[in-house]
């Protein structure tokens, strides 16, 4: 008896039982936020023309609030939608804009885009379309881990050119999922270094892929809009991808290096891979109705929203209804049933809802435009090269926090303010900056894939910045080298005459 007493009482958790470090962290970010709210007044940022721009309350407490945010969302001290939902809390509660506006954004037509593309990556896998696809890839690219990682990557980056890295990473992510199911052979779903290379490098390679046209993103079809407002002049379509195109394609190489480096698969090889991936492939079957109109539905709201950029009947169409519509086709046609629509990855919806949050937050209390105006201002008397690559560094750490046209709105119009006395062009500041802007590689919240990436249960936030360190110096120095050399040699205006 003595010893049955003893074996219940050990399966009995300890009620002491605390864990520090997750407490400690969460004390941190709150440190971090009342350390800057209840700091005294911060002096004011002078523009180029000596406009003073003071940092208001609200601004000051929308930095406290990204700090408590971003200190727990790289550190998952709770799971990052309810981070998230405090973002809208502290807004509210602490009155640093009205509720309303704090919990709307959660709804934005941004987040209902994630929503629509989250639900074509699920039709793919309900439908067995991404199987197809896998197996089809891989009967292609053989046995070798490291060709494997190359053929996902090309795929991903192929596929921004022609329509938005959100819907290429929802896409692909299933994909992704069945190839790594063939690589676990036992089916633990455990974190590897191959899951976690392949996953966090499909994030990485769409960003890299959706600057070399106008189709990957949103971003450079406003800011090419937003250029010829300020400066007058028209960037074309192909003029865009033929200086994007070798930076693009260029990170998608290096970024599988750094993969290859980092998260060296533990297997060279993955013997009898290309016949077990044929034989799958075989006994799919011929592909099936269901197949055939989701790809129709799928690639009509694809070219539809591709001809946005062309057509200007489209253009008025939000993106967001257009993707929401191929999901209200899939409930039509019986593809999905509300079964499915429950299973979406909510926590992710949320982490999105929260970043555009906190991102209007900073843009409309004016702390974007403070914290631009004073880090440009750095800059004002400094070598071109060292001004247009502290820009495309500022976008850089800024899209990790905002949306990516709004980095772009707010650091653009001092940049080319400031560019003209230094002897700078306007150009090689809006192509700087479309670079940098689109490979936020930090936070999950910085873009999309990042947080479809996430989904894998691969990896943590923590090790997503980790991996994004390293991947930011990478391209900070890739956009040196274009500036400074590459982009020069192609005919691009560097220095104004």
């Amino acid at each position: 008896m003595p010893e049955a007493q003893n074996n219940t009482s050990s399966a009995i958790p300890s009620k002491s039982s605390i864990d520090y470090k997750r407490l400690g962290t969460m004390l941190l970010g709150v440190a971090l936020f009342a350390m800057v709210y209840y700091s005294p007044d911060w002096s004011p940022a002078l523009d180029p023309k000596g406009k003073a721009f003071a940092l208001t309350h609200q601004g000051k407490a929308s930095i406290a609030l990204f700090l408590l945010a971003a200190t727990w969302w790289v550190f998952e001290v709770v799971p990052i939608g309810i981070t998230s939902i405090m973002i809208g809390v502290m807004q509210a509660l602490f009155v640093i804009r009205p509720a309303r506006e704090a919990f709307t954004d959660f709804m934005a037509p941004s987040v209902w885009f994630i929503i629509g593309s989250l639900v074509i990556g699920m039709v793919f896998t309900k439908t067995g379309l991404t199987r197809r696809m896998a197996y089809k890839m891989l009967s292609l690219v053989g046995e070798r881990t490291s060709v494997i990682y190359l053929g996902c990557f090309a795929m991903t980056a192929f596929l921004t050119l022609i329509m938005a890295h959100t819907a290429v990473a929802a896409t692909i992510f299933p994909l992704l999922m069945a190839i790594y199911s063939l690589y676990d052979e036992t089916g633990s779903g455990k974190p590897t270094k191959f899951g976690k290379g392949l996953f966090i490098g499909m994030a990485f390679v769409a960003g890299a892929g959706s600057i070399i046209t106008l189709l990957g993103a949103a971003r450079g079809a406003v800011a090419l809009g937003f250029y010829r407002d300020i400066v007058g002049k028209e960037i074309t379509f192909f003029e865009l991808s033929y200086y994007m195109a070798p930076v693009g394609f260029g990170m998608v190489l290096l970024l599988w290096g750094m993969f290859m480096v980092l998260y060296k698969p533990e297997k060279k090889r993955i013997p009898g891979l290309r016949e077990r991936a044929n034989s799958l492939y075989e006994k799919l079957g011929p592909i099936t109705r269901t197949e055939i109109i989701t790809l129709v539905i799928v690639f009509t709201a694809i070219i539809t929203l591709s001809l946005r950029s062309f057509v200007p009947a489209l253009s008025s169409v939000d993106k967001s209804g257009i993707i929401l519509l191929a999901t209200v086709l899939f409930f039509v046609f019986n593809i999905l049933t509300i079964k499915d629509f429950e299973e979406l990855p909510w926590n992710i919806v949320l982490l999105f809802g929260g970043a555009m949050s906190i991102g209007f937050c900073l843009w409309k209390t004016g702390a974007a435009d403070w914290l631009a105006i004073n880090w440009l201002g750095l800059f004002k008397e400094s070598h071109w090269l060292v001004f247009v690559t502290g820009f495309a560094f500022f976008v850089m750490i800024m899209t990790n926090l905002i949306m990516n046209v709004a980095a772009i709105a707010i650091s653009m119009p001092v940049a080319l303010v400031i560019a003209p006395y230094l002897g700078v062009s306007p150009e090689v500041v809006l192509f700087a900056s479309l670079v940098t802007a689109g490979m936020p590689f930090l936070f999950l919240v910085g873009a999309a894939p990042n947080a479809i990436a996430y989904e894998s249960k691969q990896f943590t936030s923590g090790e997503f910045f980790m991996a994004g360190i390293p991947a930011s110096i990478i391209l900070m120095i890739l956009v040196t080298l274009f500036v400074w050399l590459i982009w020069p040699l192609m005919g691009m205006p560097i220095l104004s005459k």
